[in-house]
């Protein structure tokens, strides 16, 4: 299950098929308005360079902070204020929206930039630990991929961002491996 912190995560591309190739995707257009529309969030693009800058900054650290809670540390009150920075940054109106016996509430943002966008993220990220599920949060073990997924799996043992993907390739390296172990053993006999 792809969510709003792990698709902002992700921007930091890395080839999992091991050539090394790596490409930040946070600056493109193109990948701006996907990550806009996907979301149902508004922003001008191209993403100003302060914005850019900003959100480089906070997709690091939030980065970090993933991986420490996929190796199964926990939360410290630095990473509940990194959270807070970014939810500090919107301002919302609320706003009772339907008819009698259908009624929600819904937060309307006060300006719809940027600021929002990581402030919408951090929400994120926040809701996922508050439901108890920061032991969801994996990082792909194929180490040429990186990527930060959320395990949505029944029994929580989902290894791989996408198991046609890397969990096929890691398999075939695998096969490989114990492979060339045989034939090497074989030489020695």
């Amino acid at each position: 299950m792809e969510t709003l912190w792990s698709d902002f995560l992700n921007s930091e591309w890395h080839d999992w098929r091991g050539n090394g190739r790596s490409e930040d995707r946070l600056e493109k257009p193109a990948w701006q308005e996907r990550f806009l529309s996907d979301w149902h969030l508004v922003a001008s693009v191209p993403m100003p360079a302060e914005e850019a800058s900003a959100m480089r900054h906070f997709r690091e650290r939030l980065h970090l902070l993933a991986v420490r809670l996929a190796d199964g540390d926990g939360m410290e009150d630095g990473d509940w204020q990194l959270l807070n920075e970014h939810l500090a940054l919107d301002v919302v109106n609320r706003r009772l929206i339907g008819e009698p016996g259908a009624v929600r509430l819904v937060y309307v943002p006060v300006m719809e930039d940027w600021r929002h966008v990581r402030a919408e993220i951090a929400v994120s990220f926040g809701q996922t630990l508050l439901e108890g599920e920061k032991a969801r949060i994996r990082v792909c073990d194929n180490p040429d991929c990186r990527w930060i997924f959320y395990d949505d799996t029944r029994n929580r043992t989902k290894k791989y961002c996408d198991e046609k993907m890397c969990g096929n390739l890691m398999k075939v390296r695998r096969f490989r491996a114990r492979k060339k172990a045989g034939e090497e053993q074989g030489e020695e006999s």
